[in-house]
């Protein structure tokens, strides 16, 4: 009953659920595990000692910024160059926006500080003035933004002096000296008044080290996948058994065959011989229709078998 799963149909079917079927299991696995890393991660950042209490270390004994290393104190020595405002930032469901200058180190590469918060919109008219001269900064690392970064404005067409997105892609266009691939953010207001108006911006928190939104998608995509695995074997075992129950029923003949499917004889009858033709029908007495009617018609009197004698007179 079943001899219908070698068909070349039927390969191609089930070829294609014992490729997707297990698809399907690696792809869901892969998102379960993606989202345990979360969680680990999560747990393991709430075990560990705020990075921001840890000791200042040169800004270069940090780098690269990693989960490790964002948010610890990181000193930097130069001095302040460019200064840019960056608009759409929140702090304390305010809108508002960052105040950023270049610290321009010995190395020749500036490192980007957020100097801290002001409400409002981005204008020069209010942020304080930053210090003169060689100063010493302590703040708390953070790594380049990106695209999926709280605030970020991508989009572009921002007035000059105005960036939407704090990295070093985007400001080593904007500056004609190299810019590390990190920031700091001040935990302070600076010293002696020249920015105490601003408020200071809390470090963030390492993009994938906890419960996010992003975590709790990975664990949606988890159930879609083993979902898609199990429609797949569903779909398999239901066209089989259709198949199975069409194949039985022509074999104990409940289903008719298809007009055209048997023979094209037609069935024999009066006139329809398969011997061929039919012969003449008789005549009267038994003889030849054909006999018959040839008796029935005149003599010709110029045939040599014509009797005069026996021709009847009319």
């Amino acid at each position: 009953m079943y001899r219908f799963l070698l068909t070349p149909r039927w390969w191609g079917i089930n070829l294609f659920v014992v490729l997707a079927i297990p698809f399907c299991v690696f792809m869901g696995t892969w998102q379960l595990g993606r989202f345990e890393d979360r969680v680990q991660s999560h747990e393991q950042a709430e075990k560990a000692p705020d990075p921001s209490t840890r000791a200042a270390k040169p800004l270069d004994e940090l780098l690269p910024v990693d989960k490790v290393t964002s948010g610890r104190p990181a000193t930097a020595t130069g001095t302040y160059a460019d200064q840019f405002l960056v608009p759409g930032r929140k702090l304390d469901d305010r809108q508002g926006f960052y105040v950023l200058n270049l610290l321009r180190t010995d190395s020749g590469k500036a490192l980007p500080v957020v100097r801290g918060w002001l409400p409002g919109s981005a204008t020069d008219a209010r942020v304080p003035a930053a210090p003169k001269g060689e100063v010493t900064v302590v703040g708390d690392l953070q790594a380049s933004e990106n695209t999926r970064s709280d605030g970020v404005n991508a989009r572009g067409g921002l007035p000059s002096g105005q960036v939407g997105m704090i990295s070093a892609a985007t400001l080593v266009n904007l500056v004609p000296y190299d810019v590390y691939d990190a920031w700091v953010t001040l935990p302070e207001a600076e010293a002696g008044g020249a920015g105490g108006a601003m408020k200071p911006v809390p470090a963030a928190a390492p993009e994938g080290s906890g419960l996010d939104l992003k975590a709790f998608q990975n664990l949606g995509y988890t159930g879609e996948w083993f979902v898609f695995a199990a429609f797949v074997l569903f779909m398999w075992f239901r066209l089989v058994r259709r198949e199975a129950e069409a194949e039985r029923d022509i074999a104990l003949g409940l289903v008719p065959e298809e007009p055209g499917a048997g023979s094209q004889d037609a069935p024999e009858g009066p006139g329809n011989t398969p011997e061929g033709p039919q012969d003449a029908p008789e005549g009267p007495q038994g003889a030849p229709a054909d006999a018959a009617k040839g008796a029935s018609e005149d003599p010709d009197p110029s045939s040599p078998d014509y009797d005069v004698a026996s021709t009847p007179v009319r």
